[in-house]
């Protein structure tokens, strides 16, 4: 199966949260509510240097993949 590297979450206990999970590493999922990151794997000092350079990336990344999903919603 072929994932798409974005995928959104929602779920009804928690019905402001807003999920959208990275399927490529660094997996992750992010809360857009609060900007709250989920590691799903576990890193070693040579990712975790990698993953301070990219971690803003990746959360603009993963907030722009929302806002372009909930746009075509609007279409």
């Amino acid at each position: 199966m072929t994932l798409p590297k974005y995928i959104l979450g929602d779920n009804t206990d928690l019905p402001n949260a807003i999920f959208v999970i990275h399927t490529e590493f660094p997996m992750f999922i992010i809360n857009l509510e609060d900007d709250e990151v989920e590691w799903l794997e576990d890193f070693d000092q040579h990712d975790q240097k990698e993953l301070e350079t990219e971690i803003e990336n990746l959360i603009k990344d993963a907030t722009a993949f929302y806002d372009r999903e909930v746009s075509r919603y609007d279409d």
